[in-house]
């Protein structure tokens, strides 16, 4: 991203990985495997790669020979993410990993070239307006088709439900969309403004539903989600803090018990080119 980059560690990706592959809406890759080439390698640019979660989870599900191209601005997570890759596809064709680090909001149409697949996972979430307008931008002149997965609405359900609930994902989706380094992110609202745009410039857009479904098998996923949740939601309101104090230690205590459900609900998106 431009601006001051937010750090994310190897650890939350390495938690939330197996929440993501179960999300993802597999019935788009049904569709990838008609779009791509049936008698080359598949080239697949990875936009924010991560530590290569979007590779591991679709790589297998392919029966392509593929070459992963791998973009992040952080030299440790693509450290993991080439070491990581899995080194064949559903039939045992080869697949083949190289890194770029880099800007994924500053690529242009040389950097994308000769690709057959655009992916991207959580990363919508983290741009401005105009750093979304040149993802899309990006994407579209490539030509080829670009799967987006795991992007937050700005919905969330815990059960048991709690009054306080509302008031603490309220406060959550405004930090989501918080000035930062001079950037006004645009949090949840960066699915639909994505949808219009690839729309604008062209593709046919299949969007899926993917969310997250938290609770008593991965309650070390909750917990860690819900400290997010609801620090983020003190940052932006400071007032709640103190308000909220016994609800934070209640629902705190709930999640790594396995006593809290959550659904925290995203969009998968499919852009194709017409």
């Amino acid at each position: 991203m431009t601006g001051e980059p937010v750090r994310v560690s190897p650890a939350w990706l390495a938690l939330r990985e197996p929440a993501d592959a179960s999300a993802r809406a597999s019935d788009l890759v049904q569709h990838v495997r008609r779009l791509l080439p049936v008698d080359s390698r598949a080239v697949i640019h990875d936009l924010g790669c991560g530590t290569g979660s979007m590779g591991r989870w679709l790589a297998p599900r392919l029966s392509w020979a593929q070459h992963w191209i791998m973009y992040d601005r952080d030299a440790d997570l693509l450290a993991h993410a080439a070491a990581d890759m899995p080194g064949l596809a559903a039939n045992g064709a080869a697949v083949t990993v190289e890194t770029r680090q880099r800007d994924i909001t500053g690529l242009g149409p040389s950097d994308l070239a000769g690709a057959s697949l655009i992916t991207a996972s959580a990363v919508l979430d983290m741009l401005t307006a105009d750093e979304l307008e040149r993802f899309v931008t990006a994407c579209a002149d490539a030509g080829c088709p670009a799967l987006v997965t795991i992007s937050v609405i700005g919905r969330v359900d815990l059960t048991p439900a709690d009054p306080l609930d509302e008031r603490i994902a309220g406060a959550f989706n405004t930090h989501q969309r918080r000035t930062t380094g001079g950037r006004r992110l645009l949090g949840p609202d960066a699915v639909g403004a994505a949808l219009h745009a690839f729309t604008r410039l062209g593709a046919d857009v299949l969007v899926r539903p993917s969310p997250w479904r938290l609770g008593a098998s991965r309650a070390a996923l909750t917990a860690e989600w819900f400290s997010g949740w609801v620090g983020a939601a003190f940052e932006q309101r400071p007032e709640l803090t103190a308000a909220t104090a016994g609800y934070a230690r209640r629902r705190m205590a709930e999640a790594t018990a396995g006593r809290l459900s959550v659904t925290v609900h995203h969009l998968d998106l499919l852009a194709r080119p017409r």
